[in-house]
């Protein structure tokens, strides 16, 4: 399911409240540097529309007559959050927009946090570590700290994207980022697929060690996948996970 608009919802997000959501990437098509088995927005194989990413100006416009709208309102708002068809950090000014979306939140709805929904393969410049780090949560992808998971599960479109690269990279937002952990079963093409396994909590034990993040989302799947024989990971099953990995490693885990 693509999102067909720049600024979306509000919506309930599961793991943030009430979200306001920004969609950087294009209304009618896909921009990944991921191929995720599980993107609810489809494989990349769709294309990447025609209407490319959206204008730093577009996004002010529209996100500012939101804003306005909703406090004149009275509605509420927890965050404006960076999602939609895509990676949100591909859009050629994704820190100049930061700044300019935070500048609106502290107008309108200065409560509210800003959120970046991120699959970490932009992580490795300064300007992109400093642009993370001015929003409240930079919410950033570690769905398995061995090669082959992730190549399998999240299929990265940067020949040297390796886990010893993005778990490297990671640790510039010791105490700061909060890591996302999409945990699944099942098939694709006739390979099995598990991130739940004994060696694979194991290897994310010492990945989350190693990066020290304020905090670790656990999730599985919520929406149709493009992958059809992707399995949920029951809540009771991702709980003990969750206090698997917080009792190892003292950091705080939320599991939705």
């Amino acid at each position: 399911m693509l999102f067909h608009e720049t600024i979306f919802g509000p919506i309930h997000s599961r793991r943030l409240g009430t979200s306001l959501g920004v969609n950087l990437t294009p209304n009618d098509g896909k921009i990944c540097s991921f191929d995720c088995l599980y993107c609810e927005a489809g494989f990349n194989s769709q294309g990447p529309g025609t209407t490319g990413f959206a204008p730093r100006a577009e996004v002010v416009r529209l996100l500012g007559e939101k804003l306005a709208a909703m406090h004149a309102a009275g509605e509420g708002l927890d965050v404006i959050t960076f999602s939609g068809n895509g990676e949100p950090t591909l859009h050629p000014e994704f820190p100049a927009v930061i700044d300019d979306v935070m500048a609106l939140r502290d107008r309108y709805f200065p409560n509210a946090g800003v959120s970046v929904l991120s699959n970490s393969t932009r992580i490795f410049t300064p300007e992109m570590v400093e642009a993370l780090r001015r929003v409240d949560n930079n919410i950033l992808k570690l769905d398995s700290a061995i090669d082959r998971t992730i190549q399998t599960i999240d299929r990265p479109n940067q020949p040297g994207f390796t886990a010893e690269k993005v778990i490297s990279g990671l640790t510039a937002f010791a105490g700061t980022g909060i890591i996302q952990t999409m945990m699944l079963r099942g098939r694709y093409e006739g390979v099995e697929i598990d991130n739940t396994t004994d060696a694979e909590i194991v290897a994310l034990i010492a990945a989350y060690r190693r990066i020290g993040p304020r905090e670790i989302m656990l999730y599985s799947i919520d929406r149709p996948t493009p992958a059809r024989e992707l399995v949920k990971v029951p809540i009771d099953e991702l709980r003990a996970i969750g206090r698997r990995i917080s009792e190892a490693t003292g950091i705080p885990v939320q599991v939705n």
